[in-house]
């Protein structure tokens, strides 16, 4: 009773800034190698905590020595994966909406290179990043950090491009890198009749909140990826619908 006597409203609100941070942090860094260290910093601190507990004091010795080096082998390794990470927290929801001109432009760029492809038979996968980061997949793709543009986007997939085989990925408003390379769905319930293209599409948005948009050279038709669904044949109309919904 006494614990819940002092504790004030600023507690709360302390309490939620500091959730919001981790949330946001989390998000942040899923997808990417930090996680795999981030588990790793984790089991070393509880071994710490252990050795410390139980008096284990060779463990706790070789710990502690590991604990003096270990920030400077996370910033050294890391580097990249911590400048872009900075970058998204300038570029975040709170900070880099984009306007709703730009929104309007950005859909209908995609919207226009997609049709467009599909009428020409080019094939192509469009991803668009939502919350969840996809620098694990960006890293393997070659970085482009440009403007959505129709003419860009087909360019792209051109099939004498060489970047055409791989996803470009897509995100506030700019092509952040192509010719990346997607993982493909496990899913034995897919349909066989699907190309290295849609299944793709699928296994990235079975692990990701990512949107995908996929053009079927042999068929010349669209579809949308969301959620490990797929929605085929999807016409001008009804992909610019579902963009101004999830491209932000």
């Amino acid at each position: 009773m006494y614990l819940f006597n002092d504790f004030r409203w600023q507690d709360v609100v302390d309490i939620l800034i500091v959730g919001f941070v981790i949330y946001r942090l989390l998000l942040l860094i899923q997808g990417t190698r930090a996680v795999s260290m981030l588990i790793g910093l984790i089991v070393l601190a509880a071994a710490y905590q252990g050795a410390q507990y139980f008096e284990l004091y060779t463990v706790n010795w070789v710990l502690d020595s590991i604990g003096n080096v270990i920030l400077i082998l996370v910033v050294v390794v890391f580097q990249q994966d911590i400048r872009r990470m900075l970058t998204q927290v300038g570029t975040g929801p709170f900070f880099g909406r984009m306007s709703r001109i730009a929104h309007g432009q950005t859909i209908e760029e995609i919207t226009r290179a997609s049709v467009l492809m599909a009428g020409r038979r080019i094939g192509g996968i469009i991803v668009l990043q939502r919350d969840v980061g996809l620098n694990e997949y960006i890293e393997g793709g070659t970085r482009l950090d440009a403007e959505i543009t129709k003419e860009l986007l087909v360019s792209i997939f051109f099939p004498a491009s060489p970047l055409h085989d791989g996803a470009v990925i897509l995100h506030h408003g700019r092509v952040v890198a192509a010719g990346c390379l997607l993982p493909l769905t496990t899913n034995p319930n897919v349909s066989k009749a699907l190309g290295t293209r849609h299944r793709a599409a699928i296994g990235l948005t079975e692990e990701t909140d990512a949107v995908v948009i996929v053009v079927s050279e042999e068929e010349g038709k669209i579809s949308l990826v969301r959620e490990g669904r797929i929605t085929r044949d999807v016409d001008a109309g009804a992909l610019r619908s579902a963009l101004q919904r999830v491209v932000t």
